[in-house]
């Protein structure tokens, strides 16, 4: 695997596998430089394919990508889709399966079950958050949430995402938790902490063990791509699967 890719730091059983690609490793030029797998990017297609097979050598079967577009679906990867399903979430109950969401600033989140028989990842922006993707992907998962563990992956961090009130209103009109210790005043703007926002969102839906957060993908271009800094740039990946 490529030393630079990150693989979460959370006691998850050992049947349970999961990496974060980062931007190095890949063939993309520019902006892109150099695995970007997202499709609708910009970056030349056949690039992104090379990228994707070059992901592939590391994974036990070609991930389930998803249409992603902010919302709260939730797919259970069961094989072969002729084309990617619009959620923004995937679980798998079955060995081999991988579970994948792409990210440039938006968060995304490992959740397994403690006896390593189920794994989701979610790609969740504010949009997502407000809405309760995650209460989602906790619900597709079954069992008892309190059996789940969860790991916070790259995301843009709380210093560098100022939003405005049209954000803070959208968390406070779901049903939900208060998420008013999620936002810092910024001016007549605000800062919102994806990580912060995550957690109530998790303790809410009854997940206890929540790990990572805090790699800010705003503040290292090196590293990792992100939207809010560059604009047009390439995305990474969140995998996950059973052995």
């Amino acid at each position: 695997m490529n030393r630079d890719w990150l693989q979460p730091d959370w006691p998850a059983p050992g049947r349970v596998r999961a990496l974060c690609t980062t931007r190095s490793g890949g063939v993309s030029p520019g902006p892109w430089a150099s695995l970007n797998l997202g499709a609708h990017c910009g970056d030349e297609p056949a690039n992104v394919r090379r990228n994707r097979s070059l992901l592939n050598r590391h994974l036990p079967a070609r991930p389930l990508w998803l249409r992603q577009v902010h919302g709260v679906a939730v797919v259970r990867h069961e094989g072969g889709a002729p084309e990617p399903p619009e959620a923004d979430a995937a679980v798998a109950f079955e060995g081999g399966r991988v579970c994948a969401v792409l990210t440039a600033d938006c968060l995304p989140v490992f959740l397994c079950d403690c006896t390593g028989s189920r794994v989701a990842v979610v790609h969740a922006g504010w949009r997502g958050l407000a809405t309760g993707v995650l209460g989602a992907a906790v619900g597709a998962l079954g069992g008892a949430p309190r059996d789940l563990l969860a790991w916070l992956g790259p995301a843009i961090g709380p210093g560098a995402y100022e939003v405005g009130n049209d954000v803070v209103t959208g968390f406070a009109a779901q049903p939900g938790p208060d998420h008013s210790a999620a936002f810092a005043p910024s001016g007549d703007r605000w800062l919102l902490d994806l990580y912060e926002a995550a957690r109530l969102q998790l303790a809410h839906a009854g997940v206890r063990s929540v790990y990572g957060g805090g790699l800010c993908t705003y503040s290292d271009p090196q590293r990792f791509y992100s939207y809010r800094r560059d604009g047009v740039t390439g995305r990474m990946a969140s995998l996950i699967w059973l052995e």
